[in-house]
Parts: C-alpha cells; structure tokens; sequence
C-alpha cells in the first residue's frame, strides 16, 4: 500500500473513532437529559391518601418522618436511608432506623415534628387514635404535608402502598422492583408446599385477659393461604374466643406472636388435653414480620413455614 493510502486509512479510522466517541457521549448525555425530564415531569405529583384528603408535592421529598414501622421498612427498602430524618419509637428494623432520631410512639410531639422542618410526613390509618385529624391539620397549617397510609389487609394493597410510597419519594423504579422480589419469593413458597399434608393452624394474637386470635381476611391469614394452610379461626378479622372455643378448635398448631402468650396456652391446664399443647406443637413466630405491611412479607411467612413444616423450612 502506498504512503498516500496508509495516511488516508489512518485519518479515516481516526474519523470514525471521533465519530463514535462523539455519539457515545451525545447518548450519554441524551439518557442523561431524559432522567431529568423524566424527574421534573413526575412532580408536582398529587396522591389521595386514606383519608380521602388530596397531597401535592412540588418535588421528591429530602427530608421524611415517617410513623409507623412498615413505612419506615418500605422507605429504607426503596434506599432512602439519607431523607429519612426522623422515626418512630416501635421502629426495630432496619439497624440504621434505630440510630434516627424518635418523634414518639403511641402519642407524637407535633413541635417536635415541625421544628424538624420536614417535607414529608408519612402516618398510617391504624395510628389514627394517637394521630388525628386535628393532629394533621395542625401540620398542614405550617406547611408540611402529611400522607396517611392505607391499613393494607391483603399482599396486594400491600403492593398498592409500595406504589404510592414510591411514586410519592420518586422512587417508582425501586418500588416495582421490591414488589417484584416479593411476589417471586411467595411463588417459590408455594412451589415448596405444594405437596405437603395441609395443617390446621390457630393463631393467637393475645391472651390477656382474653384470647384472641387472627380469623379470615387478616394479613396474617393470607400467609397461611400461601403455605397451604388451614387457618382453625373461620370468623373474619380478629375475633375474641372464649377458653371452650379454643379448645374445641383442636388444631395442629397453635402460633403466637408473644413469648408470654406461649407460656399462657402451655401452662394452663384448660388447655392441657389440646393436641398442639401435647405434641409441643405451640410455636413462636417472628410478630414483627408476619404483621408489618411491608417489603418483609416472605420472611414473615417463612417464619409461619419454619414453625408449622420445620423440615421443610429449616432445611
């Protein structure tokens, strides 16, 4: 090849690695371009929350309290460790929710929470009794919007709540993602119980000093659908059942959430002829998990799977 050709190939591929550099880079900086519209047109977003009562945020929130362990699992899930600046007594889980700084438990300091200046308030519709209406009008009249989450009884509001939480923290992504993970979690539960001898299951919520336990149309009712298990309780909710009625319910298993619960049904002598007390089949599961509506579901329900199938479980 002659000089006058070697020089032409070489300036034409140092044309054509200029060119493709150049349009890398125009990508880069086009997906780039299109992440921030993407953001700027998700806001000002408005959501209705459990309360029928309409929010508007003008951008994602940077600074979050959140009142209520299961949003504040679903906030960490979605990777907002840094906007969350303030929790809840009740908060356990993550570890780095118990190092934020705590606005209350049953009852919540309102000047505390506005000297914080948040931008986001996140209640819940079962902690109404202790955050009230007037509670958050007395937020909203200075300026920082409070968002009331749904009392999720089923995975799929659960799954609703995810949602809303996201689109709220502009994390729409994260929060598909999470529910995702959690509906592939539950389908290999099930593929593993499949063939299983189904089990009858009596879950106690309380004891003291009456027993209660968790009936049909719970959450907690609708792990033990996912196990292929028989919930013993057919009344819907959470109904009071007097010591006759819990002994004639004779289930396979008896579950309860607290430790002082497990001592009251294996100690007492009413219940002493029931064949989960004589069987040692009164098992202790993990309360947090298997009530909090949140990104934890599958452990929750393997904390059910691990007590009432242990050979399959804890494999």
């Amino acid at each position: 090849m002659k000089k006058w050709q070697l020089l032409s190939s070489a300036a034409l591929l140092t044309m054509t690695l200029t060119a493709c550099n150049s349009e890398k880079a125009t990508d880069e900086q086009s997906a780039k371009d299109m992440a921030e519209v993407t953001e700027k047109a998700q806001f000002p977003i408005t959501l209705t929350d459990a309360l029928d009562k309409e929010i508007t945020l003008e951008k994602a929130p940077q600074r979050i309290i959140t009142l209520t362990p299961s949003n504040t699992e679903i906030l960490f899930g979605l990777g907002l460790n840094d906007e969350i600046i303030a929790v809840n007594d009740n908060d356990t889980y993550p570890e780095e929710a118990l190092t934020k700084e705590s606005v209350g438990g049953m009852e919540f300091n309102l000047e505390q929470i506005i000297g914080l200046q948040p931008d986001l308030v996140l209640a819940h519709e079962s902690g109404m009794y202790s955050f009230n209406e007037q509670a958050i009008a007395q937020l909203e009249s200075v300026g920082i919007p409070v968002y009331v989450v749904k009392d999720a009884k089923t995975f799929e509001e659960t799954y609703e709540t995810i949602e809303q939480i996201g689109q709220l923290t502009n994390k729409e992504q994260e929060a598909k993602e999470m529910i995702a993970s959690i509906k592939e979690g539950i389908e290999e539960i099930e593929v593993k119980v499949a063939d299983l001898e189904e089990k009858s299951v009596f879950i106690v919520v309380g004891t003291d000093p009456d027993l209660y336990a968790a009936g049909e149309e719970t959450f907690i009712s609708e792990m033990l659908d996912v196990l292929n298990v028989e919930n013993a309780v057919p009344e819907l909710g959470w109904p009071m059942y007097s010591s006759e009625q819990f002994v004639n319910s004779n289930p396979d298993v008896i579950l309860v959430t607290y430790e002082s619960d497990m001592a009251a049904i294996e100690k007492n002598d009413a219940y002493a002829e029931m064949d989960a007390v004589k069987n040692g089949k009164v098992k202790l599961v993990d309360g947090d998990t298997t009530s909090r509506q949140g990104p934890r579901i599958v452990e929750g329900i393997e904390s059910i799977g691990a007590a009432i199938y242990p050979e399959v479980f804890n494999e």
